[in-house]
């Protein structure tokens, strides 16, 4: 599989708490897959899928190399890893997980514990992914990626995950254009609002702190959730936490 690789040549595995969504605060090893499929202007991540071979833009203006950024490792080289960790509830992130489905299922089959999956929406997952994963949190991205709408909404994808209870999702809001998208989503897509988080478009506690109040609002008045970004309070922008 192709991990997310830390400054220090190790894979991007740690044990920390869920910052966003229902889990928040609970104690989980993280695992950064590498490689995604779309390329948000504002991804917290670009060192999973901006190289400097592609011509993607990110509001950073920084390119990474793929021999420095990604990680081989097999499925028992991972449960190797978080073997270290007093902990037995697993996220995959990214990048877009779902692009290493096959990985992902056997590296499921290797750990006892249950797991948790962070995707963009733009791929279905597996009957056997979707019974084995406890937890999946969907982020579909709008039109403040810089995405056109038709690499980032499929609509038959949204439309199957909207009928799983076992699915959250989660959207980054930064302005009221940005609340006006998503709402005509939940309504064009029936997504039940207890399930549909909203979150603050943040790159540091401050710029969190400056919108907390008025996208709480928002899902308070609309029937949604509000989802804080506890590891950007906690840690800042980092790696690895």
């Amino acid at each position: 599989m192709k991990l997310a690789r830390m400054p220090d040549g190790s894979p991007e595995i740690f044990h920390t708490l869920q910052g966003e969504g229902r889990n928040t605060g609970r104690p989980a090893v993280f695992i950064r897959a590498s490689l995604c499929n779309l390329h948000c202007q504002w991804c917290d991540t670009p060192y999973t899928w901006n190289w400097d071979d592609t011509s993607f833009e990110h509001e950073k203006s920084v390119k990474f190399s793929r021999e420095n950024e990604i990680v081989d490792l097999t499925a028992e080289d991972i449960a190797k890893e978080v073997s270290q960790y007093p902990c037995s509830h697993f996220v995959l992130t990214g990048g877009e997980p779902l692009l290493q489905e096959k990985g992902w299922l056997e590296l499921i089959n290797r750990l006892p514990g249950s797991f948790e999956a962070e995707t963009n929406g733009t791929l279905l997952p597996s009957p056997e992914f979707l019974e084995k994963v406890e937890q999946i949190n969907v982020s579909p991205k709008i039109s403040n990626s810089g995405i056109t709408k038709e690499k980032r909404i499929n609509p038959d994808v949204l439309t199957a995950l909207s009928q799983l209870e076992k699915v959250d999702f989660k959207f980054v809001i930064g302005t009221s254009e940005d609340f006006d998208e998503v709402k005509n989503l939940a309504e064009e897509f029936r997504l039940v609002p207890d399930r549909v988080f909203l979150m603050p478009k943040a790159a540091t506690p401050d710029e969190l702190n400056a919108r907390q109040a008025r996208v709480a609002d928002l899902a308070q008045q609309n029937g949604f959730r509000y989802s804080d970004r506890l590891h950007l309070r906690l840690y800042g922008a980092k790696r690895g936490t």
